[in-house]
């Protein structure tokens, strides 16, 4: 449906760094508590060694790329309420248009029973010429859907960005330690979830674009609808009078 869709990067699946276990009982330890609150149990991030602050920036990374992960995650979902908006809309259109073309034909019917009315009148002396308006043209255009060309035809039309290649596995410099590797694979995995997001937003601007042209040619199609509805009813109040005349 209405395309759109990229396959967003799931940073949870790529390989993860080990990194060395903290020891919660220390004094002044590396326990998540303690990163939580910046150490303030235990004199402060000044007061921390070098390794301590190195698992401490590996803990805090693994958290953005929660933040990330939880973004994109509500994006997606966002994404499929459009989807489903856009197609909704996509139905309702439709049966506007149906119901356009039931007004038509039901147009063509009463057209034929206004004959019949007149000959029968013809018959008994009493001629009658039904009062008409404005001619009923039934749906000014054909029914047609909506925007669905997938991500791919969007690319091609340069209507959408081409997604962009994912990063990759960078091995960082082998002199740095398991804690800093840790960070900088967490910051692949951040820039992946990024990436992800700005193409997930790119195709709710898309999708919002094509909601406002669905919803404009609609209001014009229900105003013209209710015009021919209007005649429609005028021309059957008169036929009706003109057969209880008739029958009277």
């Amino acid at each position: 449906m209405f395309g759109f869709m990229k396959p967003s990067r799931r940073t949870s699946s790529e390989p993860a760094l080990s990194v060395p276990d903290v020891d919660g009982g220390k004094p002044g330890g590396s326990s998540p508590a303690s990163y939580k609150n910046d150490f303030a149990d235990s004199g402060g991030l000044e007061s921390q060694s070098v390794p301590e602050l190195e698992n401490y920036a590996a803990y805090k990374a693994e958290e953005t790329t929660k933040t990330v992960n939880n973004c994109l995650k509500i994006a997606e979902d966002i994404r499929g309420d459009a989807t489903r908006t856009l197609e909704m809309l996509h139905q309702q259109g439709e049966q506007i248009h149906r119901t356009h073309v039931m007004v038509s034909d039901t147009d063509k019917d009463l057209g034929k029973g206004e004959k019949l009315l007149n000959n029968l009148g013809g018959m008994f002396s009493m001629p009658w010429k039904p009062k008409k308006g404005k001619e009923i043209t039934g749906p000014l255009t054909v029914s047609d859907k909506p925007a669905k060309a997938s991500k791919e035809q969007r690319e091609k039309l340069g209507v959408a960005p081409a997604p962009k290649g994912k990063s990759g596995a960078r091995t960082p410099p082998p002199e740095q330690s398991a804690a800093m590797q840790k960070v900088e694979a967490e910051k692949n995995k951040q820039d992946d979830g990024l990436d992800d997001l700005s193409n997930i937003l790119g195709d709710l601007k898309g999708m919002a674009e094509d909601m406002g042209s669905e919803i404009d040619r609609q209001n014009k199609a229900l105003d013209h609808l209710s015009d021919d509805v209007d005649e429609l009813k005028d021309r059957v109040k008169g036929a009706n009078q003109r057969a209880r005349k008739l029958l009277g």
